[in-house]
């Protein structure tokens, strides 16, 4: 029987795949290449690939930057499906708005609470609602 989580939505849209769980945040201006790759070296999810991935990491970190590099990841297919996260990261809310806008392609955003954050783990697949016209995200395991 599928277990249903709950949160706030950040960025709407819907995706389902499989979950990259990351230990700690990752930059994306720096720390991840233009395929989506995490290339910071010091990160322990190192060489991970995050395309195609519903991306679960604590939160953001990092430069302003990181907005046009995650609407670009986005519009070239090599982003992730979705995001979720503990603390919402606006600079990456604003990279959705944007590849939303210029290129009308959804990145749903979810924020959860610690108790539903912590039941998911790497490799689980999941589906990510959070459209528009909801008053909660749900996400499906």
């Amino acid at each position: 029987m599928a277990k249903v989580l709950t949160g706030k939505i950040s960025h709407p849209g819907v995706a389902e795949g499989e979950v990259l769980l990351l230990t700690e945040p990752v930059s994306f201006w720096g720390g991840v290449d233009h395929h989506g790759e995490i290339i910071d070296v010091h990160h322990a999810q190192h060489k991970a690939k995050m395309t195609n991935k519903i991306l679960v990491m604590p939160s953001g970190r990092g430069s302003s930057s990181a907005t046009a590099v995650l609407a670009e990841l986005i519009r070239t297919g090599d982003g992730p499906l979705a995001i979720v996260m503990l603390q919402c990261d606006t600079i990456l809310v604003i990279g959705a708005l944007v590849s939303a806008e210029i290129y009308d392609i959804s990145l749903p955003i979810v924020e959860l609470e610690q108790a539903e954050y912590d039941q998911l783990t790497d490799g689980m697949r999941v589906s990510v609602d959070a459209r528009s016209d909801q008053e909660v995200a749900t996400i499906t395991i």
